[in-house]
């Protein structure tokens, strides 16, 4: 009999997470705090930071992550508190940091954490000509680019590389990044501009806590021609989302797809701290997992609350087959043509 490893061990162990007892995810301490709660969700209008210390309290272990967070200078949400318009990058991405800090101690050490960024240019300036309302909602005054800017990062026409620098924390963090995967959108918001190329693509990054953690290739492979499972491509095809009533940058349910099905086991819990209309919370639920929405404005929450009240809570659509977000993506193995 072959004696297994210590790494073939933990390797088995992190398919088969142990799931958070329902106890902790209804316990009277998070229900007083809550906005919303059924047995499938919860819903918290607080900062980030502090709904998630109130999760480690109770004892909450969430297995997937699902996020975006507002991109630097892009919205106003007329809320104290909101990140996304601090005067510089850097201090922008010190908050985003310090959120993922605290999301670290509510992940359990399987679990998978992705977070689409997207990126700014600094002195941005000049009158937009679209009609478009996620253009529309952009203009708001005087942002944070259309500032004088350090003559470092913040010159007229630099590409911040927001997304880049933001991953490279994380590393230094301690996080593991286990892929960039770029979302390119066949519908993106025109740029107006004579002198670059038009922004047509977003990063959704995979970080984990350890080398070790729950994946199921399975539920988002890709059919080879001889009938086995390939990994998804790190490139998604998806259309952007024109906004979800008063929440102009909101995603769609197929960007969130290989995130949610492919890093959450049954009995799982999906968790969005910067969770806006509330499509992770939807997705989630409607797939047959337990999820947490956390947001700093009150008309957000409302919305959340309508997004999962539509969805029952014995709602198990986990079967269905998974998005097909790469079209037209081949890949060749050893005698495959």
């Amino acid at each position: 009999m072959i004696k297994k490893t210590k790494s073939q061990t933990r390797f088995r162990e992190a398919l088969h997470p142990r799931a958070t007892p329902q106890s902790a995810f209804v316990s009277q301490c998070l229900r007083d705090r809550a906005f919303y709660a059924d047995e499938k969700t919860l819903v918290f209008k607080a900062d980030a930071r502090a709904a998630l210390a109130w999760l480690g309290e109770a004892g909450v272990q969430v297995d997937c992550i699902v996020t975006s967070p507002p991109f630097y200078g892009q919205r106003d949400y007329e809320v104290d508190g909101q990140i996304g318009l601090e005067l510089h990058p850097s201090e922008y991405l010190s908050s985003l940091l310090e959120v993922f800090d605290a999301c670290r101690g509510v992940l359990k050490s399987t679990g998978s954490l992705w977070i689409n960024l997207g990126d700014t240019y600094w002195s941005g300036k000049g009158q937009h000509r679209s009609d478009e309302k996620k253009q529309s909602a952009r203009r708001f005054g005087l942002r944070p680019q259309d500032r004088k800017g350090d003559g470092l990062w913040c010159r007229p026409k630099q590409l911040l590389l927001i997304p880049h620098r933001f991953a490279i924390g994380m590393q230094e963090r301690g996080w593991l990044v286990r892929n960039d995967n770029v979302w390119i959108k066949p519908n993106p918001i025109p740029d107006q501009v004579n002198d670059r190329c038009s922004m047509s693509h977003e990063y959704v990054f995979h970080f984990v806590k350890e080398r070790w953690y729950y994946f199921n290739r399975e539920a988002v492979g890709r059919p080879s021609a001889r009938g086995t499972s390939l990994p998804p491509f790190d490139t998604w095809i998806v259309q952007t989302s024109r906004g979800n009533g008063r929440h102009k940058a909101s995603f769609s349910e197929e960007l969130i797809d290989i995130p949610i099905r492919a890093t959450t086991p049954g009995k799982g819990i999906v968790l969005d701290p910067f969770a806006g209309s509330g499509t992770t919370l939807h997705y989630a639920r409607k797939l047959g997992f337990r999820s947490i929405g956390i947001d700093i404005k009150r008309e957000f929450c409302d919305m959340m609350v309508r997004a999962v009240k539509g969805i029952s809570t014995g709602s198990d659509q986990s079967q269905r087959p998974h998005s097909n977000i790469q079209r037209g993506q081949i890949s060749l193995t050893f005698g495959e043509q």
